[in-house]
């Protein structure tokens, strides 16, 4: 293959004399040598990139042209740590392409790409480097190796040959441009998706458009004016201004025109995904037959705790069964009680938001703007770091002399009750068109030791939740809550990894295993011993009544059957696109609807559909995937239930979950994890029975 990264000596020269003033290359003189967010610009990209390429390379040829014999040291450990400045690079670079992104970073991310990808594929398709993992391999039974080595090795070999070492020369250079497609895609795929939500806005001018909105949105639609420089008041589709808006507006034709507005994102017109989404599915099938799979997802699910197609689909149909009548049942009464107050017609999905808030309200006499006084963002930050200090001992330090890569960004030392430094903690949780939707936790470095020496993890943890305005500070959903306990179970994973190698510590784990850890975190936002020690009114400073917190603890399952099947349907939809052997050529959205149609609780919108901005599938690293969220709820739900028995800050449960599971990574297997935790493997009755939709009789 030829070598696009070989450079004559006058460019190295002049290259190197460019990257010592490079802060993505030299040593960062930030304390814990976290990166330097400060120096850091658009400029410094590209030269890194080829720069760590260079020396990753470099790496990698010295393993294949050593003349010692092949052993577990001198191969399969020093691919382990090769490349170390390349994954910096890239971990930096790419986490800000999803948390602070502009116009020159999206070009920029075209232009890498296709580097990244080439010098993967000269991994992957070294005949010299699998020459010498083959030979350890070969050696496995006879070498003196430890778990976490022994794993190391038959992970090491296994992503050869899936990555397709074995394959001729020939298939060899069509894998490349597969994958080298596939990463532009991808990139293209998530630019139109930001590109199309931050295009729309509904611009309101008349206080009649208000009508239903409690305060705290009318004041962010004002901000978000404000910051846009228009007049009136101003919703986008960023969730903490869309998820209020449908809540609680009476005005149905607005509610309409911004359901229709989010659910046709990136469908038509300038940033329309749908080819895009064919174009995807096809080379992700291609690649999969050329390395011997049948489809798409029996290629991912080999690594998987699932395994295979088969199971999935069984374990969502085994899931399905009895939560499709009682989400039906949902739906049917809040149906019935809208009717009772005076809607006619069909209720349609822009009607559900608004009528199920009622609805709850009427029943539980508990309303979510009634809980927001009492989850100030800052508050609900120092309650969680409070229960990470109860449960693992952790302590959380502000340092105000880290660098940030945005103003709204917080930096956290974290250390244990010994004193022991455990990572730095990146905090960013308000919108911005910078950023993509949603929340997510990310890392800038794992853990792992090198020589000796450990490299403690630097964890970020973003959000888009609600800013503070001039009237009021940051109140959070109990949602919203529940949402931040969950990425931060995801942080303390990669916060508390402890292990040699990187592939195998923190969150490097299955897909169907690492939402277990930021899952199980969620229950705590329903438990009153908990809620108890932070949830006080922001103006009075008054404790959240408990009456209200009874009310919150009864409303807990309230529309979960209806909530299940609609993630049951984005697992039913992404096993649809790459369990197929054969693409779609027509519509994109009808093929999305025939797929979900079996579990449709509502109407089918004519020109909606999710497919097209559903980044999880199509850009990030769920293809095939989805299901993890419920398998590991269902993991979850077995898990807090020792926490149930034996008490909610017990640091025993807590210190053997630790040792167990957040702590392991991926160095064993996730199901020899569990079991040895649990001392069982999990039954998917036990996530029915948290949901209130259990059968008496076993499924």
């Amino acid at each position: 293959m030829k070598n696009k990264f070989a450079l004559c000596a006058a460019c190295c020269a002049a290259l190197l004399s460019c990257n010592m003033e490079n802060p993505l290359l030299v040593p960062s003189k930030a304390p814990f040598g976290a990166p330097q967010f400060d120096k850091i610009k658009n400029e410094h990209y590209l030269p890194a990139f080829k720069e760590a390429i260079a020396e990753a390379k470099a790496e990698v040829d010295a393993i294949c042209e050593c003349q010692d014999e092949p052993d577990f040291s001198n191969t399969i450990e020093a691919l382990e740590f090769a490349g170390r400045k390349l994954e910096n690079v890239s971990n930096i670079f790419y986490n800000l392409m999803e948390a602070d992104t502009n116009p020159e970073m999206q070009a920029l991310a075209e232009e890498i790409a296709p580097l990244t990808t080439e010098f993967s594929m000269y991994v992957n398709l070294n005949e010299k480097l699998f020459s010498r993992v083959d030979a350890v391999y070969a050696r496995k039974d006879s070498l003196d190796l430890d778990g976490p080595q022994k794993k190391l090795l038959e992970d090491c070999w296994r992503g050869f040959v899936r990555g397709g070492a074995k394959l001729s020369p020939e298939d060899k250079e069509t894998l490349s441009n597969l994958t080298e497609q596939l990463s532009l895609l991808g990139i293209k795929f998530s630019k139109n998706v930001l590109d199309a939500t931050n295009a729309f806005t509904m611009q309101l001018k008349d206080s009649s458009e208000l009508a239903g909105l409690p305060g705290f949105v009318v004041d962010g639609a004002a901000a978000l004016a404000a910051e846009k420089g228009l007049e009136g008041w101003v919703i986008d589709l960023s969730y903490p201004s869309y998820g209020p808006f449908m809540q609680y507006s009476t005005r149905r034709d607005l509610r309409e025109k911004l359901y229709k507005a989010y659910n046709t994102r990136a469908v038509d017109g300038e940033f329309d995904n749908r080819e895009i989404i064919r174009q995807i599915a096809d080379l992700r099938l291609k690649k999969a037959n050329l390395l011997g799979y049948a489809t798409h997802a029996d290629y991912v699910l080999e690594e998987r705790m699932a395994k295979n197609p088969a199971k999935v689909k069984a374990f969502l149909d085994e899931l399905l069964t009895p939560s499709l009548p009682a989400a039906r049942r949902d739906v049917a009464t809040v149906a019935a009680f809208a009717k009772e107050n005076g809607f006619t017609g069909q209720l349609q999905p822009w009607d559900f938001g608004f009528w199920s808030e009622k609805c709850k309200e009427a029943g539980y006499e508990l309303k979510d703007e009634e809980l927001k006084p009492y989850f100030q963002l800052e508050d609900c930050i120092n309650a969680v770091f409070s229960l990470a200090g109860r449960l693992y001992g952790l302590n959380f330090t502000e340092r105000s002399d880290i660098p940030v890569y945005h103003k709204d960004v917080k930096v956290y030392e974290v250390s244990d009750a010994t004193g022991r430094h455990m990572a730095l903690f990146y905090a960013d949780f308000f919108p911005r068109e910078s950023k993509r939707g949603g929340a997510w936790m990310t890392e800038f470095r794992g853990q792992s030791i090198v020589d000796g020496v450990e490299y403690r993890p630097f964890i970020s943890l973003v959000t888009n939740f609600t800013k503070p305005t001039a009237n009021t500070p940051s109140l959070l959903t109990h949602d919203e809550f529940s949402t931040l306990l969950h990425e931060f179970g995801h942080s303390l994973h990669g916060m508390l990894a402890e292990g040699r190698y990187p592939s195998q510590t923190g969150t490097s784990v299955a897909t169907d295993f690492v939402e277990m850890p930021s899952q199980i975190m969620e229950n705590w936002a329903f438990e009153p011993e908990f809620l108890n020690t932070f949830a006080k009114h922001y103006e009075t400073g008054e404790p959240m009544p408990a009456e209200l917190i009874e009310k919150l603890v009864k409303a807990k399952n309230y529309l979960a059957a209806y909530y299940q099947v609609r993630q049951l349907q984005y697992g039913i939809l992404d096993m649809a696109w790459h369990s197929t052997t054969e693409i779609p050529t027509g519509d994109v959205c009808e093929f999305e609807h025939k797929a979900v149609e079996r579990c449709a609780v509502l109407p089918t919108v004519e020109g909606c559909c999710m497919s097209p901005a559903f980044s999880h599938i199509f850009a990030g690293g769920y293809s095939a995937g989805y299901y993890s969220y419920k398998w590991s709820e269902v993991l979850e739900a077995d898990a807090f239930s020792l926490f149930e028995e034996k008490g909610i800050f017990n640091r025993e449960v807590a210190d053997s979950f630790r040792e167990n599971i957040l702590s392991k990574g991926s160095s064993e297997d996730e199901a020899v994890l569990y079991r040895r935790w649990r001392g069982h493997d999990p039954q998917p009755e036990a996530l029915l029975k948290k949901l209130g939709i259990w059968k008496s009789k076993k499924m």
